[in-house]
């Protein structure tokens, strides 16, 4: 549970889909008012131009988390938008500025560590995305309907009073191919991270996260807020963590701003 306000030097987030009705914005809105970070990553579908374009849905908590982002940023936190392939309209806006948000094809994080990182959605490396499109808009759909079904199982759970649990996180951890692809996809990002002289790699795009260097670099993966409800963080001292956003953390009400004395 958490107990107070947390400040890092780095967040990264990634795969949050708003638009979406699996996105789990109260949840991140949470988050976002509990942690704080000089500089914030969004590491790609961030906003699903898929989902909208086949049906607009844009609750009030969505755009909260809009809003969210652009206070932080009004207030001094620099926030970089690495677009991701359910967002890839914007990659014809790299070098632009949105509200302060910077849009940007990849980045190189300079860590506290003093190693570098390439952070990048991913979806260029996953081939079901680059050559088969057709059959990876029939695989979103496909999600769609297991996150609805899944949904339905957990709002049954909670009645009696079990946590929450994910059938895709356990069919990625449990299928011979699931787990295939991801050890595949880790190779490709680990490999381009050492094509580009860098040390490690911060992605998302296959909601599964992770912090590993099986590949020979250090690979991150942000994870969703669709199901894990997770982000990377940066510490201080230059230790990197995943953070979980739990119901009991929900359960907490967030700190109330400071009360700034009156200047005469």
């Amino acid at each position: 549970m958490t107990s107070g306000l947390r400040q890092f030097c780095t967040l990264f987030i990634s795969d949050v889909h708003l638009g979406t009705r699996g996105c789990q914005a109260e949840r991140l809105l949470e988050f976002l008012r509990w942690h704080e970070a000089d500089l914030i990553y969004l590491v790609g579908d961030i906003v699903d131009g898929w989902a909208l374009r086949s049906g607009w849905y844009w609750p009030q908590a969505q755009n909260d988390v809009v809003q969210k982002l652009l206070r932080k940023a009004r207030k001094g936190a620099r926030i970089v938008y690495v677009p991701g392939n359910h967002d890839e309209v914007l990659r014809d806006y790299y070098g632009t500025h949105f509200g302060g948000i910077e849009v940007v094809e990849n980045a190189i994080h300079q860590g506290v560590d003093g190693k570098r990182y390439l952070v990048t959605h991913g979806d260029q490396f996953d081939l079901v995305v680059r050559h088969a499109r057709w059959l990876a808009l029939a695989g979103d759909k496909a999600y769609d309907f297991a996150i609805a079904v899944n949904s339905v199982f957990n709002s049954v759970r909670r009645r009696l009073g079990f946590p929450y649990w994910s059938l895709s996180c356990w069919a990625k951890l449990k299928v011979k191919n699931a787990v295939n692809y991801i050890g595949d996809f880790e190779r490709a990002l680990a490999n381009e991270a050492k094509r580009k002289g860098a040390d490690g790699v911060i992605c998302g795009h296959i909601h599964h996260p992770a912090i590993d260097g099986h590949f020979g670099v250090r690979y991150l993966n942000c994870g969703d807020w669709v199901e894990s409800c997770t982000a990377i963080a940066e510490h201080e001292d230059g230790r990197f963590e995943i953070l979980t956003w739990t119901d009991a953390a929900l359960a907490v009400e967030p700190p109330e701003p400071p009360v700034l004395a009156a200047v005469a």
